[in-house]
């Protein structure tokens, strides 16, 4: 039975329809990009006006009560402060991963071997009272990457690395790289510290998550979902993988800058 020519699309009007599809797509983008701008806007400013008000009035009652002050109150409204102040810092997390779905990514040829070096060097300082053994692959190819956002990727990583090796003498942190079998450039930051239960390795990447107490790690729990969604928009993926007192393993793939120099 033959088709009729009412029974398909000619090519122009399949073209016009992907054309208006498009259009649809675009006028969807921007209505979410502005409902995201909306959203971070009033989190900006009408979350923390309500954390002045909470800090503000914490630091009244403080000042009313004085040295007469029972123990117990002046631990309570203590704790009320404190988390007022996590609170302020989360939200600055929150609106840090917000961002980071807005920001264009500006790709260039990124050194990750000096990269690396210079976070190690801004660490230092902190360092200054411990023994940190840095291990880094010297032959790490050049990655095509946002390098402003690369920086902060090793930023989380090795300062988490460092966090949670400082109970031992000698902290080992090594930074290693391989070909993967898709032909990026697997990065992997390695060391010797607290490690984790391997069973809640997914949960790292979450915003907020954390594997270890806040009384024993500061932190928020956001290095690691920033990381994620980094990488992500590189079109990269992240793991983890760990053992309890027996150190971690945090991998991230990411583009070569020229793939047929690192074969």
């Amino acid at each position: 039975m033959n088709e009729q020519p009412e029974d398909r699309l000619l090519p122009q009007d399949a073209l016009e329809s992907l054309r208006l599809e498009n259009v649809h797509l675009k006028c969807e983008l921007l209505k979410a990009r502005a409902e995201l701008d909306e959203f971070t806007a009033s989190v900006s400013h009408d979350l923390r006006a309500s954390l002045r008000h909470v800090n503000a009035y914490v630091q009244i009652i403080q000042e009313d009560l004085g040295d007469a002050a029972p123990a117990g109150i002046r631990g309570h409204l203590g704790t009320v402060g404190q988390a007022a102040k996590q609170m302020g810092r989360q939200i600055d997390g929150l609106l840090a991963l917000s961002r980071l779905s807005q920001v264009g990514l500006q790709l260039t040829p990124v050194d990750v071997v000096a990269m690396v070096r210079d976070v190690c060097a801004e660490m230092a300082s902190a360092l200054a009272d411990r023994v940190v053994d840095w291990q880094v692959d010297t032959d790490i190819p050049v990655l095509m990457c946002d390098a402003a956002l690369l920086r902060q990727v090793f930023s989380h990583l090795l300062s988490n690395a460092c966090k949670f090796t400082a109970s031992r003498a000698l902290a080992v942190i090594q930074v290693n790289w391989q070909l993967d079998a898709s032909g990026l450039c697997a990065l992997t930051v390695t060391d010797n510290g607290v490690g984790f239960n391997p069973q809640y390795a997914a949960k790292l990447f979450h915003v907020f998550q954390r594997l270890h107490g806040a009384r024993e790690f500061e932190g928020l729990g956001m290095g690691l979902a920033l990381t994620r969604k980094i990488i992500e928009r590189h079109g990269g993926t992240v793991s983890a993988s760990g053992v309890l007192d027996a150190g971690c393993r945090i991998s991230v793939t990411l583009p070569l800058a020229d793939v047929k120099a690192a074969l």
